[in-house]
């Protein structure tokens, strides 16, 4: 298949992937509002199987699920490359919420279901105050139960960049005293931050042996680190991208 050809079924899947998010949201918010978190959880998963669907039909990206999804209460610590990543963790797990950056709340759509399915909106232009904003919206929340998604390097990471990982998750993962589930993806090979072309393929993510509770935060962060990035660089490798360079 040519690039120009693949271009425009990314340009169209790009173009569609967003009404029907306005669609959906708008469609379905009475039902999301009167039928409480759970009502809500199933609009947002409506939407992820959609965008699931078209990437398949639209740009030939598959997508693939490895490893355990938990389904208790635990903390996900996983590696964000691009929006599918979200879209496929989110579907993995029954009652998902993330932390997020503060500024999505306004987001038309985005910011409605984040807030009816309990995300965690944080400031990351003030790094301490952030993190006992966290950390104290997580310990109020904590009775609603669920699967709390952090990405532990803080925004979305292109294939074959190095970025620290933040403490935010091992804050959480000592304030919360739950397991963590890490997780490792190659989606940013097919979907890249910066481009409308999206590449055929198969994405993955990989929900990775749980970490248990109770590792001082130093120990718990060098895990998380080791195991999330040498999964991650496996998957890419396997799709294709030389992770050998990092930059």
């Amino acid at each position: 298949m040519s690039y120009a050809i693949q271009y425009v079924r990314s340009v169209v899947f790009i173009v569609q992937m967003y009404m029907a998010l306005a669609v959906i949201a708008v469609g379905l918010l009475p039902v999301a509002v009167l039928g409480g978190r759970r009502a809500a959880l199933w609009v947002c998963r409506l939407y992820c199987h959609w965008v699931v669907f078209t990437a398949r039909w639209l740009i030939g990206l598959r997508s693939e699920v490895r490893g355990t999804p938990p389904t208790d209460d635990v903390l996900i610590g996983a590696k964000h490359q691009s929006f599918l990543d979200i879209i496929l963790i989110f579907r993995a797990v029954p009652r998902g919420r993330f932390i997020m950056k503060k500024e999505l709340v306004w987001t038309p759509f985005v910011g409605w279901y984040a807030y009816l399915i309990g995300c965690i909106p944080v400031d990351r232009g003030k790094k301490s105050r952030a993190i006992k904003t966290m950390l104290s919206a997580a310990a109020s929340e904590r009775m609603r139960g669920g699967q709390l998604i952090i990405f532990s390097q803080g925004t979305r990471v292109a294939p074959g960049v190095k970025a620290p990982y933040k403490i935010g998750s091992g804050a959480l993962y000592r304030e919360l005293g739950q397991d963590c589930v890490p997780v490792a993806t190659n989606v940013g090979v097919f979907w890249p931050r910066r481009s409308m072309f999206r590449k055929p393929g198969l994405a993955v993510v990989e929900f990775l042996p749980r970490i248990p509770a109770g590792l001082e935060v130093p120990a718990f962060m060098a895990r998380l680190e080791a195991d999330v990035e040498t999964a991650s660089d496996r998957l890419m490798a396997e799709a294709g991208f030389g992770v050998g360079a990092r930059q």
